[in-house]
């Protein structure tokens, strides 16, 4: 009895879905450039200002830190609590949303962080973060 072998079948390659997807953005193409012909027919001058706006990204955040003594610091500045107010209200000033990023040390009085978030608060920051360290060293920031 002779035994038949079947031959391995070769891959084919099916190339329909692949010409659909060429004749649909074919299709896109040319119903967008028809648009941007209609628009440059039109004759419109457009408004123009006086006064640019430059495109910026976020400030960043401010570092208020409370040391063991109670001293206060904004960004590595020593500032009373006077002045702590005065520049996160002038930083409010140029940025409604302005982060704050208060720091305490983990000797320090309960009651100097408490005054420092109050001073965050009467200046009328919204966006106040408390940073943490975890016990595997990472830092946290936490709302």
């Amino acid at each position: 009895m002779a035994v038949r072998v079947r031959g391995l079948d070769e891959p084919a390659l099916n190339l329909t879905p692949m010409i659909d997807v060429v004749f649909l953005l074919i299709i896109f193409f040319m119903v967008g450039s028809r648009f941007t012909d209609d628009e440059r027919q039109l004759d419109i001058r457009l408004p123009t200002t006086a006064e640019t706006l430059t495109l910026t990204s976020l400030p960043d955040p401010l570092t208020v830190s409370v040391d063991l003594e109670g001293g206060i610091t904004l960004d590595g500045e020593t500032v009373s609590a006077e002045q702590l107010e005065q520049r996160l209200a002038a930083a409010r000033a140029n940025y409604a949303g302005q982060a704050v990023v208060v720091r305490g040390d983990r000797g320090a009085a309960y009651q100097r962080l408490v005054d420092a978030l109050a001073i965050c608060r009467k200046a009328k920051i919204e966006n106040i973060s408390l940073a943490l360290t975890m016990t595997g060293g990472e830092r946290a920031d936490t709302e």
